[in-house]
């Protein structure tokens, strides 16, 4: 035990780094600005009772908020922190998860820590808009690195653990998981010694509890406005709003410019498993060749039942987005195919198989980097850093004497890629000013009120505002978002938008009253003559229609 104490340190100081420094983490950027509302309206039902996305929750098939409230109540934490508390845990569990399968590779402690850091640095994943490492606390960002730890675990043999680590992967987001339990299963069923065939089921009965429990859980949700409909087809009205708000969905809409860096991606993750191949465990190899080949085939697939079938299901399932899987193992792969060649001396080798393990995370679009703009000074500066950083933990590696240094080189580059490399993962959409009008709604507004913002436009500020003050807002673009779930909330959600967002108002002359609401915000520059607001700040005007 006392021999694992170092490892433990560095994936807690891993975890750290990644969470406050790069790739970071936030908080009501995204999709929180979604969830909380709905977990205050199931805390509270008093609240948000006119709220479009707060009434029409789509969490029953997940217990991302049985735990979260759970949680809550057990320790008197804000959601905040109890949601943070679950990231932090399930992020160091993808860290060790990495490290795991850089050991099954025959890396050595700190080899294998090394390719734990470079996965650590996550990467965003263009066309279905997904993250290596989301940096909100959302269901699929905790089961993610679940199911890298049970990858990891799988590579030992313990697929006991490994079923129980993607079974409560699966509880959070099913969606997530379904590309890791087709290829485990697929491995359940190779024919291969009697012991390790049953070992490999016994890996499944986590996940038959975990589908009880699911079903179990799933009946208990009541008294949402609107029901997800999980089995229909989208007609053209519901299928236009999609392909606008919600594009990451239908394929054709982004594999055309993106087909090339996926392709690459994959044939890295191929060839450097190929590379590995004498030291791939049997259920490493499944999976390291298994699950970017599944993510490959995803995107035919999800256009065929999408957007050829149009099934309800899909962009609810999002199966394109199990092309994450290629990222993933290109990393991971390429890291220790890396590494493996410095330490037999091979150091151009190991320069190229390290390159896209640096390049992932310090570019999100990776035709930049092997077409440059040599004109574009920040496109240079990425150059140079996944050159120097390849070249730096090569040599690093190679130096068997003081083995650490090629953690050196990896923890160097979460300070690196930010700042040499430019690389802005988020804006920040919080501000003080949206504090104060949040605090002032939520202090002397009635609960019941509702609230516009009708010079918002796509910005994001309104869905921070519903989360801090927990008053609905009758319309705005991240509420958009839910319109893959139910039809019934996206044409509302559409006409609203029509209405109000989509077109140049006067915002004088509208009938807000007639809409059902109760103040309107506006910016500074939009101020209202002969109409003296009921609160203004800095940064927004409010008046009382």
């Amino acid at each position: 035990m006392r021999a694992q104490l170092p490892v433990a340190a560095v994936i807690a100081a891993l975890t750290l780094a990644g969470f406050f420094q790069f790739p970071g983490h936030t908080y009501l950027q995204s999709d929180t600005q979604i969830y909380l509302p709905m977990f205050e309206r199931l805390e509270n039902p008093q609240v948000l009772a006119k709220d479009l996305v707060a009434t029409r929750p789509h969490m029953a098939f997940t217990i991302y908020d049985e735990v979260s409230l759970g949680l809550r109540k057990l320790t008197g934490a804000d959601f905040q922190h109890v949601l943070a508390a679950q990231q932090l845990l399930f992020r160091a569990l993808g860290i060790l998860g990495a490290f795991l399968i850089a050991t099954s590779l025959g890396l050595g402690r700190w080899p294998a820590l090394a390719v734990a850091a470079l996965f650590s640095l996550g990467a965003t994943v263009l066309g279905p808009m997904v993250l290596t490492f989301e940096y909100e606390p959302v269901p699929r960002g905790f089961a993610l690195p679940l199911l890298v730890f049970a990858i990891g675990l799988a590579a030992h043999g313990r697929d006991l653990g490994a079923g129980a680590a993607a079974s409560l992967a699966f509880l959070y987001h099913p969606p997530t998981t379904f590309v890791f339990w087709a290829v485990y299963s697929a491995l359940t069923l190779w024919p291969t010694r009697p012991d390790w065939m049953i070992r490999r089921i016994r890996g499944l009965a986590p996940l038959a509890a975990a589908v009880l429990i699911m079903f179990a859980l799933s009946r208990l949700h009541t008294g949402a406005a609107e029901q997800q409909v999980l089995f229909s087809r989208i007609d053209p009205a519901w299928e236009q709003l999609q392909r606008m708000r919600a594009p990451y969905d239908w394929v054709s809409l982004w594999i055309g410019g993106l087909w090339l860096q996926y392709a690459i991606l994959w044939l890295v993750s191929a060839a450097a498993a190929w590379r590995l191949r004498a030291s791939l465990s049997p259920e490493l190899r499944f999976f390291a060749l298994g699950m970017p080949l599944a993510g490959v085939l995803s995107v035919p697939a999800s256009y065929l039942l999408l957007e050829r079938m149009k099934l309800a299901l899909i962009p609810q399932f999002q199966p394109a987005r199990a092309i994450l899987f290629i990222t993933v193992f290109a990393v991971l792969m390429a890291a220790a195919a890396g590494i493996g060649a410095a330490a037999r001396g091979r150091l151009w080798e190991a320069v190229l198989w390290l390159l896209p393990a640096f390049a992932v995370p310090a570019s999100s679009r990776l035709m930049e980097l092997l077409r440059p703009d040599l004109a574009n000074p920040s496109i240079v500066r990425r150059l140079v850093l996944v050159a120097g950083c390849a070249a730096a933990m090569a040599c690093a590696a190679r130096w068997r004497r003081f083995a650490p240094a090629v953690m050196l080189v990896a923890v160097a580059a979460f300070w690196l890629v930010p700042g040499v490399g430019g690389v802005e993962n988020y804006p920040r959409l919080d501000s003080p000013e949206l504090r104060q009008l949040a605090e002032w709604a939520r202090r002397s507004t009635p609960q019941d009120a509702v609230f516009l913002f009708p010079d918002a436009g796509r910005e994001l500020y309104p869905g921070v505002f519903r989360a801090r003050a927990v008053r609905a807002v009758w319309v705005c673009w991240k509420s958009g978002g839910q319109v893959n779930f139910m039809r019934g909330l996206a044409l509302e959600w559409g006409a609203r938008w029509r209405q109000v967002m989509a077109k140049k108002l006067d915002y004088s002359v509208v009938d807000y009253r007639s809409l059902g609401v109760d103040f309107v915000v506006l910016k500074p520059a939009h101020r209202l003559p002969g109409r003296t607001p009921v609160y203004e700040n800095p940064s927004h005007l409010v008046y009382a229609p």
